[in-house]
């Protein structure tokens, strides 16, 4: 039987940042109780047996939770076979960090963090509406590793409202001297019914945004982490093996209010409504994928890694040659893609165009 991916969302948090657009609710201890044990009927009605290979507990805010939750919450990952998992990873905030929270992670075999640290810049913060404290993340990044934690992905977002450039090198450096196996970095969206966009700010010009991405890029590579996908930058071997699932267009499942999951060729939104998943009115929408739409999602996803996608590889996956199926060869002469050791990739000039190009492919 195949190996394949689990993503749980936990919609739950302290406080609502400006800019997320996820399915997240306040933390409310009523709902807390009963969306776990949906979650529970949920994950037993879908799973299938399958052998897991990697778990991501996301949100939201899975560490909004008291410990007890958050022990409840991790005891369902036994309903799965995890005997050749190898990847764990559960979402924090930084203030949520303590000895007893990181022990209870340990003890459920976690093996992966993921720190929403996204800026240490005072007015970036206030217009995120979030609060982050250089001197307390050092020492909980000290906590993590006094706990055995050898795997720490932190999260930076970059090209605010009027952010300078001196802004992201101050934010670059603070995040390089925490010294984590992976950093995963995004320009701001402005998304549709987020606070941001109620305030009618307004993103900061494209050109300044490039030179943004072209500056992390090459601090980040002269710091020895490996860009390996758009926006994700790695130590060797410290890649996010549960992401990759996701842009190697493999199948995964996702439980949980407003999770998706692509399981058996369907693709699948499970409602977005707290009310309705309390209610066991779990999914929103199935779609059977065509073989032409799975292979468009396989350009889609796997053009996000810096290497590409390998010819062979498609080709072994769907019997066709990729260049038979996309305009390959006349964005390789314009330039947008390129050929190289047996992959196709997006030339790492127009990477931040990325968008584009996938427009003209698909």
């Amino acid at each position: 039987m195949n190996k394949t991916s689990v993503y749980i969302h936990i919609p739950f948090c302290k406080s609502i940042c400006a800019y997320c657009d996820f399915c997240k609710v306040l933390y409310n201890k009523e709902w807390v109780i009963t969306y776990l044990k949906k979650l529970k009927d949920e994950i037993k009605e879908r799973y299938m047996g399958e052998s897991i290979k990697t778990i991501y507990i996301g949100g939201g805010t899975p560490s909004s939770l008291s410990l007890k939750e958050i022990e409840y919450l991790l005891t369902l990952t036994k309903i799965f076979d995890t005997r050749e998992l190898e990847e764990f990873t559960f979402e924090c905030n930084i203030e949520d960090i303590s000895e007893e929270l990181l022990q209870l992670l340990a003890k459920f075999n976690v093996t992966r963090l993921s720190l929403g640290i996204e800026s240490f810049n005072e007015e970036n913060l206030l217009l995120m509406k979030r609060t982050v404290d250089y001197k307390d993340v050092v020492s909980k990044m000290n906590l993590i590793r006094s706990n055995g934690f050898n795997n720490v992905n932190v999260d930076l977002i970059y090209a605010l409202p009027g952010e300078k450039m001196k802004v992201l090198k101050k934010d670059i450096k603070l995040l390089l001297s925490l010294n984590p196996e992976h950093i995963s970095t995004y320009s701001l969206m402005i998304e549709d019914n987020t606070f941001l966009s109620y305030k009618k700010v307004n993103n900061i010009p494209e050109e300044l945004d490039a030179l943004m991405y072209e500056y992390i890029c090459k601090k980040l590579k002269k710091a020895g982490y490996f860009h390996y996908e758009i926006s994700n930058f790695s130590k060797t071997g410290y890649e996010s093996k549960h992401n990759l699932t996701y842009w190697n267009n493999e199948e995964y499942y996702g439980f949980g209010c407003g999770a998706s999951g692509y399981i058996a060729g369907v693709r699948y939104d499970n409602t977005r409504s707290l009310s309705k998943y309390l209610k066991g009115e779990i999914n929103s929408t199935d779609n059977l994928l065509s073989q032409e739409s799975i292979m468009e999602y396989e350009m889609i996803l796997g053009l996000r890694k810096t290497k590409g996608i390998k010819l062979q590889d498609f080709y072994d996956k769907y019997k066709v040659n990729m260049q038979d199926v996309f305009p390959i060869k006349p964005l390789i002469k314009n330039g947008d893609l390129i050929y190289e050791d047996g992959y196709v990739k997006i030339n790492p000039k127009k990477l931040y165009i990325m968008n584009e190009i996938l427009l003209k492919l698909v």
